[in-house]
């Protein structure tokens, strides 16, 4: 079009003037350093966008960058990723769901609620069940994190709800940390956790039992959180043909994913196994402790 009017003409036609046409010429012709870099961002930006599956939100893009040695503001990174058309996977609505504590059997007391802040890994375990659905039915899942660390240390899988379930993270637990005397096992009201068979299991290693109150999800927060994380990154949008199916991509996702790449804001931005590498490596200084969900009882149900 140039080619048939005078540049003039066409500025007044467009209503641009003829100073901003030749600025956005240049910026186009030869892009600033800035626009340079802003190229490279995005790519980064987006590598680490596919490598979190999209479930990454800005803060988690910037903490991720910040690791690779690319330090840039929240507000640059947030730019770029709306420019590029992602977005971190939204959360479905919290909706905790209480467990069926109408049994006769003996429950123990919210040892969890008067704890101090967890200081080490093995001081307290918390522990939790879900369902799974696959295309043979549902699929029940138990899992035991290290509250302090939020790493999982133990799970099992099985078609029933029986305590041979929730025995097996236990056990699974019990193999890999070899706790010290006086660990804190919490979990819910459950019957799997009350009978005496999960008891006598507890017992037989020194292990505390502690129980959350009735219907209060927040006396657990950190198991439930965990849940919520693997529904929302692992599970919802999933098809699991059978048990072993389920065991095979969950069992990556704890483990590959969760414990080892998923950046904990609890922890510095670091993955769980990180973290208790540096602690062990002596670097503890280097890293806040995590915070335990006792407080946030305390601060929500007085």
């Amino acid at each position: 079009m140039k080619t048939d009017y005078p540049t003039e003409v066409l500025c007044e036609a467009f209503c641009v003037s003829r100073s901003g046409f030749y600025g956005w010429l240049e910026r186009r012709t030869n892009p600033s350093a800035r626009a340079k870099e802003d190229v490279q961002l995005a790519e980064q930006i987006r590598e680490v966008h596919q490598q979190s599956r999209g479930t990454y939100g800005t803060p988690r893009l910037q903490a991720e960058l910040r690791h690779r040695g690319h330090k840039h503001s929240r507000k640059r990174i947030d730019r770029i990723r709306r420019e590029l058309g992602l977005s971190g996977r939204p959360k479905r609505r919290y909706r905790p769901q209480t467990t069926d504590s109408s049994h006769e059997e003996p429950i123990a007391p919210n040892r969890l609620a008067e704890l101090p802040k967890a200081t080490r890994r093995d001081q307290i375990w918390v522990s939790d069940l879900t369902y799974i659905s696959t295309d043979e039915g549902w699929l029940n899942l138990a899992v035991i994190m290290d509250l302090y660390s939020r790493r999982i240390i133990g799970w099992a899988f099985a078609h029933h709800l029986g305590t041979e379930l929730v025995a097996a993270a236990l056990a699974m637990a019990l193999v890999h940390r070899r706790p010290p005397q006086g660990l804190i096992h919490h979990s819910d009201r459950g019957v799997q956790y009350a009978c005496g068979e999960y008891t006598v299991l507890l017992e037989a290693h020194d292990i505390q039992p502690s129980m959350s109150r009735v219907g209060n999800p927040y006396d657990n927060a950190r198991a439930e959180s965990f849940i919520k994380t693997l529904k929302q990154e692992e599970v919802d949008g999933r098809d699991y043909r059978d048990l072993n199916h389920a065991r095979e991509a969950i069992g990556a996702f704890i483990e590959d994913i969760y414990n080892r790449q998923r950046l904990h804001s609890a922890l510095a931005y670091r993955p769980p196994v990180e973290f208790e590498t540096s602690l062990s490596a002596g670097a503890l200084q280097r890293y806040p402790p995590a915070s335990t969900d006792q407080h946030i009882a305390r601060t929500q149900h007085p």
